[in-house]
């Protein structure tokens, strides 16, 4: 939902555009004025922020007094200078951190202001006086540091910054920001972040200047050679910025360090202690493992390492440890597996100070990685161009770059922590927010191919479904009808859940195309899935009105050579109208005599390379991606804002609801005893494992080469047992999953590689082994697996966690089958993740997805919106250098970002 600023700065243009005559609303400025009052209000939260409000009301409740075109053109630039930040209101808070430029314009005369309203619902109730706020300290002088000695340890001298007392983070618009992050308290006294006041700020060509410098090598620094730019750029590091940008994986808080005897078991740790004995041992299978008890004089620990041998060479008697993980309890015993460690520096544990822990690699010690850091973050930190308008950091109340810079790498407190988490995520957010919006802009520019049908004929192909579309369906269509309509290319995103028939809404997209003389192609990510669509699609379209002249094709790597070539024939000459495929269709080749509508199905299993391969077979042709992986709409409208969303949020009447049970590891053998029940009465089953093969590491998770000849001897054996995951080559694992969807295999063994694209209506039971190492988005699309055909199905979840979160987790999957319901359930808990990896393949583009929270997500949106209705050119002298870093976002990217 837009926010009430985004909504008055579109309405303000729009006069503007229109001439100042009033018209950009019905009934005029004056009249819209009450209703956003009352939106507006609601959406504020401190005082200057009720302030300005009730200054525009002014402003719009006297505009039709304005005769003169001047005046109104004076009004309008005064309100747009207002919300974006240029001019400063009539009184600044104390608090305000950002100066306005003393060169500002004074506001336009009003004409008298009308009598004050009496109290009503327009005007808002009284606020509660905030206690009195001590006066922020001014922000201390820049500190002067010696070029970093490799003999001396310089890392962690205090930073001279100060804390001020101050109410809680909130935003301007809408929920309440709290940046909250797993392990980290909830600041409650925000830092003095001093930010650059606009006189202080870089020129634009200052500023691409030091972006251009941010991205020299390594080799800059001091003490960096050859040799340690090598070892860097094993941790994806060849340049100064992404030093900058490499984030510490975790911080040991050498302030608040407990002694043995203080930790409880089932706690995640850091503790420091001598090393007493070292013992090499043989565990299961004779892989060697070592043993080491530790003591810190006040209680003695036992740690394990299995699978690493060679760290014998590594631990001495009587060294320090600083030991990172979870503690267990065994014969009374403290205990921890395969902890993270470093050795300890002393003079780390007398600063008190909190420490930052890097990812290294071989030949890079800590310590080192420390240095070069502190380096890096004294020399350049500051460097890095402020590139937000004062207007959006004084609206979201966030600290400035270079101080959150400087924070992310070596803290002043946890608070302060958390505060440059919440400016960095929110500027990874906001620049792709802004680079999706201008994207999207810049594609809707090129003109599309208009495609319509009349309603008769709709209606028609509605009459030949074997099956009524659900509500949800119908609307979605609706959406595609008429995005497909205009002159410019759709780019729209369907989301439904598992089951929820998204692929005859594909199909409807692919007949509207198909009647009206233009072709149509759908990209699968695997053969089965894309022969499924064949399959169904095929059957939908040769019953639609003139389906009996649509030629449907299928074009596979499995697809003979003679077909083959009568397949590109057919498109480029025009007579197959709607070919169905996988990575074959991107092919050189493959050529198109009138593409009109390409469709791309669990879009996110490509990468940006493929998805604009195949766009660019036709002119700018309309475009639907689809994804069954449940995204909370919040999340989705960022990671795909430049895409129109439509969501399937309705199941299709009579789909039975699979059953979900969480099982204890000691009942597996009952649950196997009801698998066998399924499998007599001719059914297949799925049973997925977290791992590949065993780890000694994870010694109690399961894994599915191992379990696959056991299962297959001892408790199926009078059935056929096959084995999938992702190590096996994509023709083996293409077989398997031929020979599981024909009945040849009934147990069909696997990794998390059935989580799409395997659809077998005759699989009635998955058991998910040790499902608690899943995500709750991941369970729920294994538990989509079964349950697609007539028969009811099951899903059985083992775990041996003893923790709250997991049990609670797997409880919620228990209890719904609303996939997107899940999604936010395992944001809230887990965090964001891996789901803002799904916009492209290859990973997550947000370093910080972790700590990303829903109200971030929301207050990014809302910004990037306002500042984009407000100028989408980033033309603006305030927006130029936010152009500079959006630009970098779009080239970073690629050149489809769809």
């Amino acid at each position: 939902m837009p926010s009430a600023l985004e909504t008055l700065v579109k309405i303000l243009k729009l006069e503007q555009d229109t001439g100042y005559k009033n018209t950009a609303v019905i009934g005029g400025l004056q009249s819209y004025a009450g209703n956003w009052q009352r939106e507006a209000h609601q959406q504020a939260k401190r005082p200057e922020h009720h302030q300005l409000v009730d200054e525009l009301i002014g402003y719009l409740e006297a505009y039709p007094s304005l005769e003169a075109t001047e005046a109104r053109h004076d009004a309008i630039k005064h309100m747009l200078g207002r919300i974006m930040g240029r001019i400063p209101g009539p009184t600044v808070a104390t608090s305000t951190l950002a100066s306005a430029s003393p060169d500002a314009a004074p506001p336009p005369p009003l004409p008298p202001a009308p009598p004050p309203p009496t109290a009503s619902a327009q005007t808002p109730p009284p606020r509660p006086s905030a206690p009195p706020r001590t006066p922020p300290s001014p922000p201390p002088a820049p500190r002067s540091r010696r070029k970093p000695d490799p003999d001396e340890d310089e890392l962690f001298e205090d930073s001279g910054e100060e804390l001020e007392t101050s109410e809680d983070i909130e935003d301007l618009f809408g929920v309440e920001f709290r940046p909250v992050a797993p392990h980290i308290e909830t600041p409650a006294v925000p830092p003095v972040s001093p930010r650059r006041t606009r006189q202080e700020m870089p020129s634009l060509a200052d500023a691409v200047r030091h972006m251009q410098e941010l991205r020299v090598s390594t080799t800059q620094l001091h003490k960096v050679g050859k040799i340690m730019a090598e070892k860097l750029q094993k941790l994806g590091i060849e340049t100064i910025e992404e030093m900058i940008y490499t984030f510490p994986r975790r911080f040991d808080d050498y302030t608040r360090m407990r002694t043995l005897n203080q930790v409880q078991q089932g706690e995640v740790v850091t503790v420091a202690a001598a090393v007493e004995s070292i013992v090499r041992k043989q565990g299961k299978g004779g892989q060697p493992y070592l043993l080491l008890t530790l003591d810190d004089g006040t209680n003695c620990l036992q740690v394990t390492f299995f699978g690493q041998p060679w760290l014998q060479r590594q631990f001495k008697r009587d060294s320090q440890l600083v030991l990172s993980g979870k503690v267990d309890l065994f014969r009374g015993q403290l205990m921890m597996t395969n902890p993270e460690w470093e050795l300890l520096e002393r003079e780390n544990l007398h600063t008190g100070r909190i420490v930052p822990v890097y990812h290294l690699t071989k030949g890079l010690s800590a310590r080192t990685m420390r240095r070069l850091m502190r380096q890096v973050v004294d020399e350049w930190g500051r460097k890095v161009p402020e590139y937000l308008p004062d207007s959006v950091l004084d609206r979201s109340d966030l600290v400035g770059l270079g101080w959150a810079l400087e924070q992310m790498h070596f803290p002043d407190s946890f608070d302060a922590l958390n505060y440059a988490r919440a400016r960095l995520g929110f500027d990874e957010l906001f620049t792709f927010q802004m680079a999706m919006l201008s994207f999207r802009r810049e594609w809707q520019i090129v003109p599309g191919q208009p495609i319509g049908v009349e309603d008769w004929w709709l209606d028609q192909f509605f009459g030949t479904l074997p099956f009524p579309l659900t509500n949800a369906q119908q609307r979605v269509i609706s959406e595609i009808r008429a995005d497909m309509a205009k002159p410019v290319a759709m780019n729209r995103l369907l989301q439904g859940d598992v089951g929820s028939g998204k692929t005859v809404v594909a199909a409807t997209a692919m007949a509207i195309a198909a009647s009206q003389g233009k072709q149509a192609a759908l990209m699968a990510p695997t053969s089965i899935l894309a022969e499924q669509h064949a399959r169904s699609i095929g059957n939908l379209l040769r019953s639609a009105p003139g389906g009996e002249h649509i030629q449907v094709r299928l074009l596979t790597g499995n697809t003979s050579d003679d077909e083959r070539n009568e397949i590109l024939r057919g498109l480029a000459e025009g007579w197959i109208q709607v070919v169905i495929g996988t990575h074959a269709l991107i092919q050189q080749g493959v050529n198109f005599q009138n593409l009109g509508l390409v469709v791309i199905d669990e879009q996110h299993r490509f990468g940006v390379e493929q998805r604009a391969g195949l766009r660019g077979k036709g002119t700018n042709p309309h475009v639907l991606v689809m994804t069954a992986t449940p995204i909370p709409r919040t999340l989705a409208l960022t990671v795909y804002a430049d895409l129109d969303l439509s969501i399937i949020d309705e199941m299709p009447a009579g789909r039975a609801p699979i059953e979900t049970r969480i099982i204890d590891p000691v009942q597996r053998e009952r649950a196997y005893s009801f698998i066998r029940s399924q499998l007599a009465q001719g059914r297949q089953v799925f049973i997925v494992y977290p791992l590949v093969e065993t780890s000694e590491a994870l010694d109690e998770v399961g894994a599915a080469v191992d379990a696959f000849s056991w299962l297959q001897k001892e408790v199926f054996s009078s059935y056929k047992v096959g084995l999938l995951h992702g190590r096996m080559k994509p023709a083996e694992k293409e077989a398997v999953m031929a020979a599981f969807s024909s009945n040849q295999i009934q147990v069909l063994v696997s990794t998390s590689v059935i989580e799409v694209g395997i659809d077998v209506p005759n699989a009635t039971v998955i058991l998910i082994e040790n499902a608690e190492r899943f995500g709750l988005a991941q369970l729920h699309q294994f538990r989509g697996r079964v349950g697609r055909g007539e028969y009811k199905s099951y899903c059985l979840l083992t775990t041996s966690a003893d923790n709250l979160e997991a049990e609670q987790r797997l409880k919620a999957l228990e209890e719904t089958m609303d996939g997107f319901k899940l999604a936010e359930i395992d944001w809230n808990m887990r965090g964001s993740g891996d789901l803002l990896g799904l916009r492209q393949s290859g990973g997550s583009q947000f370093r910080l997805a972790e700590w990303i929270t829903p109200s971030l997500v929301e207050l990014a949106q809302r910004e990037a919106r306002t500042v984009y209705a407000e100028d989408p050119d980033l033309s603006q002298p305030e927006h130029l250098i936010l152009a500079q870093r959006v630009q970098i976002v779009l080239e970073s990217r690629g050149a489809d970002v769809s």
